[in-house]
C-alpha cells in the first residue's frame, strides 16, 4: 500500500513533469512559427492545415524530448524537497534510501508505459502529419528518399539496381536488372536510363541491351528505347528516409523484414527507430534514478547547482544518443549496441551515483 508520503512524492513526481512539459512545448511552437511563419504565408497554405500540424508537432516534440524533460523534473522538485529538509526527515523517520525510491520508480513506471504507448501507435501517425508537411510545404520532398546507389530484391529470384534516382521525374540512371534461377544468372537487362510511366505502370529504358544466358549460347537484344512492365513502384524502390517513424511497431516490424529481403543498404536507419522505441522508455527510469541521486542532496548553492550539473548531464546523454545513432546509421555499427550504449553506459553511472547518494 502506498503511503502519504509515496503519493505526496509521486503527485510531485508527474505534476511537475507535466507542468515542464506544458511550459517548454508552447516555446517549441512560438519558435518553429517564427521560423516558418513566412514559408506558410508565401504558400497559402490554409490555417486547418496548419492546425493540424501543430497538433502532430506537440506529440513529436513531446516524444523527441520526454526523457529530458523529466529528468529537469525531477531534479527540479527533488532538489527542493532536499533544500526544504523534507528529504532529511523522511530518511530520519527510519525510512530507508530504497523505500524512499519506491514512489520515484512508480512515476517512471507509468511514464514509460505511457511513453512505449505513445511510440507504438500515436507518435507514427503524428509523425507522418509532422514530416510529410515539413517536406511537402516547407522543404521540398526530393531531399527526403533515398536517390544513390539504391539496390533491392524485388521477388525470390529478381535483383535491381540504379545508381542515381530523381523522385520528381521519375527516372533512374545506370539501371540493372537481374534475374536467376537458383544461384545461376539466367537473364541481365542494362539501361543507360529508367523512367516510370505513372498512366500505363510501365517503364521506359533507354538504350536497352538484354543479355540472356543460354545452356550454349547467349541472347542478346538491344533497343535505343523499350517498354516494359515491372512489379514494383518507385516508392517501394524508393522509400521516404522518415517512413520507419510513421509506422507502428508491427508495421515496421514487417517492413524492416520485407527490405531486409531486398537488401536494402538503408536498413540501418529503420533498425535505429525500431530499438528506440523500446529504449526511450528505460531511459525514464536511468534517468529518474541520476535526477534523484544528483539532487536528493542539500548543496551549497542550492537548485542552481543541481540544475546546472543536471543540464550538463542531459546533455551528454543527448550527444551520447544522437552520435551513436549516427554511426549506425553510416557505419558498420550494430544498431542494437548503438541504440542501447547509452543506457548501458549511463545506467552504469545511475548505479555509481545511486550507492554513493545512500552513503
Amino acid at each position: 500500500m502506498l503511503k502519504i508520503i509515496d503519493i505526496y512524492i509521486l503527485r510531485r513526481y508527474l505534476m511537475t513533469f507535466t507542468v515542464m512539459l506544458l511550459m517548454f512545448i508552447p516555446i517549441g511552437i512560438v519558435i518553429d512559427v517564427s521560423e516558418k511563419v513566412n514559408k506558410m504565408i508565401e504558400k497559402n497554405i490554409a490555417i486547418g492545415d496548419i492546425l493540424v500540424y501543430y497538433v502532430d508537432f506537440t506529440i513529436y516534440f513531446a516524444n523527441l524530448l520526454f526523457p529530458i524533460f523529466l529528468f529537469l523534473s525531477v531534479i527540479w522538485f527533488t532538489s527542493k524537497l532536499a533544500n526544504n529538509t523534507e528529504i532529511i526527515a523522511i530518511l530520519s523517520s527510519g525510512i530507508s534510501f530504497q523505500r524512499f525510491l519506491k514512489p520515484y520508480f512508480i512515476g517512471a513506471t507509468i511514464v514509460s508505459i505511457f511513453a512505449l504507448i505513445m511510440g507504438f501507435f500515436l507518435v507514427p501517425k503524428a509523425s507522418k502529419g509532422f514530416n510529410d508537411f515539413r517536406y511537402e510545404n516547407l522543404k521540398g520532398s526530393n531531399k527526403t528518399r533515398e536517390t544513390s546507389d539504391i539496390f533491392r530484391q524485388i521477388n525470390k529470384d529478381e535483383y535491381i539496381y540504379v545508381s542515381n534516382y530523381n523522385y520528381l521525374s521519375k527516372t533512374g540512371f545506370n539501371f540493372v536488372h537481374e534475374k536467376f534461377n537458383g544461384t545461376q544468372l539466367v537473364e541481365r537487362v542494362d539501361a543507360n536510363r529508367i523512367r516510370y510511366n505513372e498512366e500505363t505502370k510501365s517503364y521506359t529504358l533507354y538504350n536497352y541491351n538484354k543479355r540472356t544466358i543460354g545452356e550454349f549460347n547467349d541472347v542478346l537484344e538491344s533497343s535505343s528505347k523499350e517498354i516494359k512492365e515491372y512489379n514494383f513502384e518507385p516508392d517501394d524502390l524508393t522509400p521516404v528516409i522518415y517512413v520507419a517513424e510513421t509506422m507502428t511497431i508491427g508495421q515496421l516490424n514487417d517492413f524492416i523484414n520485407k527490405e531486409r529481403k531486398k537488401g536494402n543498404a538503408n536498413i540501418n536507419t529503420y533498425l535505429v527507430v525500431f530499438y528506440k522505441k523500446f529504449s526511450l522508455p528505460v531511459s525514464a527510469f536511468i534517468l529518474t534514478i541520476i535526477a534523484v541521486a544528483v539532487s536528493s542532496m542539500k548543496r551549497r548553492g542550492g537548485m542552481g547547482v543541481n540544475l546546472a550539473i543536471g543540464i550538463c548531464i542531459a546533455f551528454t546523454f543527448i550527444f551520447f544518443d544522437k552520435v551513436f545513432g549516427t554511426m549506425a546509421e553510416k557505419s558498420s555499427i550494430s544498431p542494437l549496441i548503438a541504440v542501447w550504449f547509452p543506457n548501458t553506459v549511463f545506467g552504469i553511472l545511475a548505479f555509481y551515483l545511486l550507492r554513493n547518494a545512500k552513503r
